[in-house]
């Protein structure tokens, strides 16, 4: 059975630490709590927002709706083989707290994926990646429950659409679904993949290459670059890497030669949005109780007491200083609520 809280805060609801409320909070631990709500819910006039482990959220304000918080849990093998192993798994479970359980029971495939925050359920909606990895190299199924019909629907990978740090759930379906649990293909003999950034010099630190030492070597590199939300309100990166054409990209390289570019395919590259930033002069960048973290300039930081607007407002004067610097448009990978 469900509870309503009123005026209930989010400041631990949301990865940036800000202090705001929601009208009502409706933290749901089951599929029949779900549709229990959204059948009460579709009399009333108040919007309906979808809140998991709010890694992803900036709020510029009060909520005034309901905010349905899906806490469903647990972590269930529903197929193996001698080579591979399913398991569904709650969307409510901690992301990282699920990686550190494959990698303690050698599966592999999720270990690239350390210390990313968030739920398991909002990791196919971003497909959260890292080094090399995406996470839609392991999600099989997706389930979820459809908030005007409360039926329950499910999609495999190919029907979730999806590319980088984007799905179906994004864009189509946005707003529509409650995902309720995610299905992962695992390895027992992992191919490891090692050859991005420096993973593999933090790796010959460490010894053998094995899935702990893996996950151990992207903590490592992770916590090097990136405030831990706990202790500095942020939301990972805020941008999104842009992906531009080749052409465009020799003609920065003509200007900028150290620059750096990932080629895409022979027409498009992507350029690392924290480069150009940093380049911009942002790195470091306080503006209130907003500020630009001082190892990546990917990261926009809560320096305290930041409200929304103070961190939207540093993020817009970036754009526009990346606009006239470099004629590219960042896009924010964060959802302004």
């Amino acid at each position: 059975m469900f509870e309503i809280k009123e005026n209930f805060a989010l400041k631990n609801f949301n990865t940036f630490g800000i202090n705001v409320k929601t009208k009502y909070f409706v933290p749901c631990s089951s599929e029949s709590d779900i549709t229990e709500f959204l059948n009460i819910h579709k009399n009333m006039d108040l919007p309906l927002m979808i809140l998991g482990g709010g890694s992803n959220v900036l709020f510029t304000g009060d909520y005034d709706g309901y905010i349905l918080h899906p806490n469903i849990k647990g972590i269930e093998i529903v197929n193996e083989t001698n080579d591979e192993i399913e398991v569904r798994v709650g969307a409510g479970e901690d992301w990282d707290e699920f990686v550190e359980f494959c990698v303690e029971k050698s599966w592999g495939g999720v270990e690239n994926l350390s210390l990313i925050p968030g739920n398991v359920g909002t990791c196919p909606i971003q497909n959260i990646g890292a080094y090399g990895v995406e996470v839609k190299d392991v999600v099989t199924k997706v389930e979820a429950i459809e908030i005007d019909t409360q039926k329950r629907v499910q999609y495999i990978n190919e029907e979730c659409e999806f590319g980088y740090r984007d799905s179906i759930f994004k864009r189509k379906l946005k707003g529509k679904l409650i995902i309720t649990y995610v299905t992962f293909l695992l390895k027992k003999q992992p191919k490891f993949k090692l050859n991005y950034g420096n993973l593999n010099e933090q790796l010959k630190v460490l010894g053998e290459v094995n899935l702990n030492n893996i996950r151990q070597a992207v903590i490592t590199i992770r916590e090097s670059k990136l405030p831990k939300p706990e202790e500095t309100g942020n939301a990972g990166s805020f941008f999104k890497n842009p992906i531009i054409k080749k052409g465009k990209a020799d003609r920065l390289k003509e200007k900028w030669p150290e620059i750096p570019i990932y080629i895409i395919n022979e027409n498009l590259v992507k350029i690392p949005a924290g480069w150009l930033i940093e380049k911009a002069g942002f790195k470091s960048k306080q503006m209130g109780n907003a500020g630009v973290h001082d190892k990546q300039a990917l990261v926009l930081i809560n320096r305290g007491n930041a409200t929304g607007e103070e961190i939207i407002h540093l993020a817009r004067d970036i754009q526009k200083a990346i606009i006239i610097l470099f004629d590219i448009e960042l896009e924010m990978e964060v959802n302004i609520i």
